[in-house]
C-alpha cells in the first residue's frame, strides 16, 4: 500500500510557497492527472449531521447513483486535494502555485478554463444546453500565521510580508476547504450533464483577505469576458457550526468594513517641558475617547456600527514629546448612509481633537473598504428550501449577522442576486469536547483553527451540487434529457 504523502511535513520555506512547487498529494498520477475512481481503503466516519445526508439525498445519476452515493465515493480524493492546499498556502496577490494547481485540477473538468483574471484568479466555464447561468465562487489566499495545530498536513510555510518581515502562511479562514469543494462540485457537474441546464461559472478568486481580489476581477472584466450570472453562490466554513449542518439568512449578513489611518500632527520636545510642545500623544488619547460617543450618540441604535482603535504608535523614549501619534482603526455598518455618517463624524472629530490643542489638521485616510453582504431574499428562499430537503430540517439553521466581512458582496453590488452560506466545519464530538473542557473554540484566523474535513467536505459538496442543480433545473423542474 503506497505511503500516505501527508505524513511527512514540509520543510520551513522563505518564498510564498516551499521549494517543491508542485503538489504531491496521493489523488493524482505521476504525470500530474487526477485519479478519477480507484482507492477506496478508507472507512467513512459521518457525523450526525452527515449521516442525515446519506438517508435524506435521493437525486438519482445515470445508472441509479444518487447524490450521496457519488459523495461518498468521491470525497476520499476531495479531502487529498483539501490537504494538498492546507499544506502549502499562499498570501494574498501571491496565490501563483495555488492558481496553477487549480486550473490543472479544472481543465479536466470545465470547457474553458482561464488564468490571470484579477491577478491569479482561475475561470471555468461549463455548459450543457440552454438555460441560466450560475456562478460559483471559492477564495483562495492564506493568512499571515504560524499554524500551530499540529496536524500531519499542517502547513510549515514561511515568507515575507509586504514589509519585509518573515511571518508563517495559513490557510486559517477555509479557503482550502472552498477551494476543494469547488472542485468536488465542478467533477460532480462535469459526469452529470444531463442532470442540469444553463451554464456554470466557476471562479477561485485571490486576495479575499485584503478585501481586494473580487473587485480586482471585476476590474478585468469577469463579466465582460465570460457569461454574466444570472445567480452566484459561494459558501463559508463556520467553527461554531456542526460539521453537517448549513446556515442561511436572508438580507445582510456581514458588514461594510473600512480600515482608517490616522496620523495626529504635534510639535515635539522635550519631557520635562511639555509646555513648549504639541502632544500628539494627549490628542490622541482624548481623540479615542471622543470615537466612543458616535456609536452611542451619533447613530441610530437600530443601526448596527463598530468603530474600534486596534493600534497607536508614537513616540521613541521615555522623555521624548514626539511629532506625531499613529492610529489605526476598523470601521463596520451596514447601511451605506450609516457607513458615511461614520467616516464624516471620525474625521470631525480627529480635527476637533486637533484643533482644540492648537495643532495642525490631522491626516485622515479611508483604505480597504469593502462593501456589505446582502443575500437576495428570493434567492435565499429558493436555496434554503433545497437545502432543507437534501440535508433534512434540522441540518439548515437561521444564520446570525455578522460585523466581519467578505468581498464576495462585490458580485452583488454589481447587480448579480447572491448568497453566501455558513458552512458547519467542527464535527459534533469536537465541539462538545471544547465545551466540556471549559475551551472556547479556535476561531476562524486562530493558529489553533481546523476543520474536520471529511464531514465537513461531504456536506458542502451536497449543498452547493443541489443548489446549483436546482437552479440550472429545467422549466417544468426535470432536468434536460
Amino acid at each position: 500500500m503506497p505511503r500516505d504523502p501527508f505524513t511527512a511535513k514540509v520543510d520551513g520555506c522563505s518564498n510564498d510557497m516551499c521549494a517543491s512547487d508542485s503538489y504531491t498529494g496521493d489523488s493524482y498520477t505521476s504525470d500530474g492527472k487526477p485519479h478519477r475512481g480507484g482507492r477506496r481503503t478508507r472507512s467513512w466516519r459521518w457525523s450526525a449531521g452527515a449521516a442525515v445526508i446519506l438517508a435524506a439525498s435521493c437525486s438519482l445519476a445515470p445508472g441509479g447513483e444518487d447524490l450521496a452515493a457519488w459523495v461518498e465515493h468521491n470525497v476520499d480524493d476531495v479531502v487529498s486535494i483539501y490537504k494538498d492546499f492546507h499544506r502549502q498556502p499562499e498570501l494574498s496577490f501571491h496565490e501563483q502555485q495555488t492558481a496553477r494547481r487549480l486550473a490543472e485540477l479544472l481543465r479536466v473538468e470545465a470547457d474553458s478554463v482561464t488564468e490571470g483574471v484579477g491577478g491569479y484568479g482561475v475561470v471555468g466555464v461549463m455548459k450543457s444546453g440552454e438555460g441560466p447561468t450560475v456562478m460559483l465562487r471559492a477564495d483562495m489566499d492564506g493568512l499571515p500565521v504560524v499554524e500551530r495545530t499540529d496536524l500531519d498536513y499542517a502547513s510549515q510555510v514561511l515568507t515575507k510580508d509586504k514589509r519585509g518581515a518573515t511571518v508563517g502562511v495559513m490557510h486559517a479562514c477555509g479557503h482550502d476547504i472552498h477551494m476543494a469543494n469547488l472542485i468536488g462540485v465542478a467533477r460532480w457537474l462535469n459526469a452529470h450533464r444531463s442532470q442540469w441546464r444553463g451554464t456554470v461559472v466557476m471562479i477561485f478568486q485571490p486576495a479575499e483577505e485584503r478585501g481586494a481580489g473580487a473587485e480586482a476581477m471585476l476590474n478585468d472584466g469577469l463579466f465582460q469576458r465570460f457569461p454574466r450570472p444570472d445567480y452566484a453562490l459561494a459558501l463559508h466554513v463556520d467553527p461554531t457550526l456542526d460539521a453537517g449542518r448549513v446556515a442561511c439568512r436572508s438580507g445582510f449578513i456581514l458588514a461594510n468594513v473600512d480600515s482608517v489611518d490616522i496620523t495626529i500632527h504635534g510639535r515635539g520636545g522635550h519631557g520635562a517641558h511639555p509646555y513648549a510642545t504639541i502632544d500628539p500623544i494627549v490628542i490622541a488619547a482624548r481623540f479615542v475617547l471622543d470615537l466612543q460617543t458616535i456609536v452611542s450618540r451619533e447613530v441610530k441604535p437600530i443601526e448596527p456600527a463598530v468603530v474600534t482603535v486596534g493600534s497607536i504608535r508614537a513616540g521613541t523614549k521615555h522623555n521624548i514629546i514626539p511629532d506625531t501619534c499613529h492610529l489605526q482603526l476598523t470601521v463596520r455598518s451596514y447601511a451605506e448612509e450609516v457607513r458615511r455618517q461614520l467616516h464624516e463624524s471620525i474625521q470631525r472629530k480627529a480635527e476637533a481633537a486637533a484643533a482644540g490643542a492648537g495643532a495642525p489638521p490631522p491626516d485622515v485616510r479611508v483604505s480597504e473598504g469593502t462593501p456589505s453582504l446582502w443575500n437576495d431574499p428570493e434567492l435565499v428562499g429558493r436555496v434554503a428550501a433545497v437545502l432543507r430537503d437534501v440535508l433534512g430540517q434540522d441540518n439548515v439553521e437561521q444564520g446570525e449577522p455578522s460585523m466581519g466581512g467578505e468581498d464576495f458582496s462585490r458580485y452583488g453590488k454589481a447587480g448579480v442576486p447572491i448568497m453566501m452560506f455558513r458552512l458547519g466545519a467542527i464535527s459534533r464530538q469536537r465541539l462538545e469536547d471544547y465545551r466540556r473542557q471549559g475551551q472556547t473554540v479556535p476561531s476562524l484566523h486562530s493558529a489553533l483553527f481546523y476543520p474536520d474535513p471529511r464531514e465537513t467536505l461531504a456536506t458542502g459538496m451536497t449543498a452547493m451540487i443541489s443548489a446549483t442543480k436546482d437552479l440550472l433545473a429545467a422549466p417544468d423542474g426535470t432536468p434536460e434529457p
